[in-house]
């Protein structure tokens, strides 16, 4: 792990090569993307990548939560699911799928307590990490940057709301029909596609239903069947999304993707 100086972190291996400057330019790239940090100027943007450095998580890594209590993380590339786990009948719920934009663990970072969970690379990932107690200090000392931080929050809490709302009120079929809406993505060709959960297995959009395998196996099938979708090599396309929306209550269509 390095940090964007250019220079070896404090007790990392010394066998590190020092980070190249295409590297810097890419985090800050990406940085400048990114909902969080939309409101940051680039004079502090080149000053909060002084405080970062770059890890590399492999696919399928899994961290408990306690472990990273100190460090405050910013997805580049690939997903983490953040989970919850029952030891004594191995449920799985899936709290949170984050992709490149996201951040970890935003409850550590403002109640300064470790939280309980594990974290999964669902891919190989690259992340800018830099401590906690940075990343509090901008919190206090950059109103341009709270005005990305707060909304983000609050999409986090909806997150959160929509998994409870679910859990307690619906059955299967609607939790699932509600997932997919939550991912649908309007393509320029006017076609709707399932983005980030598309590739996922059924074990995993299980965790996130607060279901099981079998379950939502049986209901995708079921669907299929009745051809409101297909099933190829483990992807979802949608053949009558007006259907599936008969089976939730408030989601809307997302609006058709604009031209760049």
């Amino acid at each position: 792990m390095r940090n964007l100086r250019g220079t070896l972190m404090p007790g990392r291996n010394k066998g590190d090569m020092n980070i190249s400057r295409s590297e810097i330019m890419a985090a800050k790239s990406a940085l400048s993307t990114f909902p969080l940090f939309a409101r940051v100027n680039e004079s502090l943007l080149d000053d909060m990548l002084e405080h970062f450095h770059l890890e590399y998580w492999k696919k399928k890594r899994c961290v408990p939560m306690e472990q990273i209590s100190d460090s405050f993380h910013i997805i580049i590339s690939g997903r983490v699911r953040i989970e919850r786990i029952n030891e004594e009948t191995g449920r799985t719920i899936t709290l949170f799928l984050l992709a490149p934009g996201d951040v970890f663990d935003l409850l550590q970072l403002l109640t300064n307590r470790p939280c309980d969970g594990v974290l999964v690379a669902v891919d190989d990932l690259q992340l800018l990490t830099t401590s906690t107690r940075q990343a509090r200090q901008w919190i206090g000392a950059h109103p341009e940057f709270n005005l990305g931080f707060l909304p983000y929050l609050g999409q986090q809490l909806r997150t959160l709301a929509h998994l409870s709302g679910d859990l307690a009120l619906h059955d299967t079929e609607t939790r699932l029909a509600h997932l997919i809406m939550r991912h649908l993505d309007h393509r320029k060709d006017g076609r709707f596609h399932i983005s980030l959960i598309n590739d996922l297995s059924h074990e995993v959009l299980a965790s996130m239903i607060g279901s099981v395998r079998a379950v939502v196996n049986r209901q995708l099938q079921h669907w299929r069947k009745r051809g409101l979708i297909n099933l190829k090599r483990g992807r979802i396309e949608i053949n009558h999304l007006e259907n599936l929306l008969q089976r939730t209550d408030d989601y809307q269509l997302p609006p058709p993707a604009k031209d760049v």
